[in-house]
């Protein structure tokens, strides 16, 4: 089902033990849109550390109780490497939190989602080994080297959203897809120029993000978006408002690749 990011904040993350802190921020690769990590606080009993957690160790995604259950313990977590989350994620330190965890290593192409089985070990040592290699080859600068397509959700909120002929909106949100942590659309605040209106991007529709700029550009036009389906924030998008959107764009839906 598709979920606005910005109800994720603040989730309790549950470990099989006991409470391991809430959830701040998701990042996102900015060019498959897929969710790598949530951002978790870890509060008082740790000090106050910020965490990645990949949404491979999610068990289950309590909307109603505004909890995220994972397949770890509150000792997995202390004692997860320590990444400062003030500077970009080096791709070392990527590498190393799934070494530590033994998650798919997606930078090599392995995985969107799905669960971390000693199966894949092989498979996660053979991309960092790539990685690794990549990094000698590239130099020492290149081991510390930030993501640079990893980024904040909450970063994107407030960016401006240019159609090829005008601005139509601000980025308020982004809705996700819970089951394979997908971002399917930017839901975009159009209403100083689209009086009441707010509306849905899909990423595959974005020609650039000028993200120095903090800006997004689409390819539709006004008149296009003006009149598409309108986003309803009170009723969550089913298949059916999706199927309108698509035809509406003369776009295939996702759901049918």
């Amino acid at each position: 089902m598709l979920r606005p990011v910005d109800r994720l904040y603040d989730f309790t993350v549950a470990a099989a033990d006991g409470d391991a802190g809430t959830v701040r921020d998701l990042y996102f690769d900015d060019q498959e849109w897929i969710v790598r990590y949530f951002v978790v606080h870890t509060g008082g009993w740790l000090g106050g550390r910020r965490v990645l957690i990949s949404p491979v160790a999610v068990a289950e995604t309590g909307w109603d109780q505004r909890r995220l259950r994972v397949r770890l313990s509150r000792s997995q977590v202390e004692q997860s490497p320590d990444i400062d989350l003030d500077k970009p994620v080096s791709r070392q330190q990527i590498v190393e939190l799934h070494e530590y965890y033994g998650w798919p290593a997606y930078w090599g192409g392995s995985l969107t989602m799905g669960t971390a089985t000693p199966g894949v070990y092989p498979m996660i040592m053979a991309a960092a080994r790539q990685v690794e290699r990549e990094m000698e080859e590239e130099g020492p600068r290149e081991k510390y080297r930030g993501d640079p397509h990893l980024r904040s959700a909450r970063v994107v909120g407030g960016y401006d959203v240019h159609a090829v002929d005008d601005e139509i909106g601000r980025v308020e949100d982004a809705l996700v897809d819970d089951e394979d942590w997908i971002i399917r659309y930017l839901l975009v605040d159009a209403r100083e120029w689209l009086p009441g209106r707010k509306i849905v991007v899909s990423p595959e529709w974005i020609e650039d993000v000028e993200w120095g700029e903090s800006a997004v550009h689409v390819a539709l036009s006004r008149e296009q978006i003006e009149s598409g389906p309108e986003y309803d924030p009170d009723r969550p998008p089913d298949r059916d408002y999706e199927a309108r959107l698509h035809r509406h764009y003369d776009v295939p839906g996702y759901w049918h690749d």
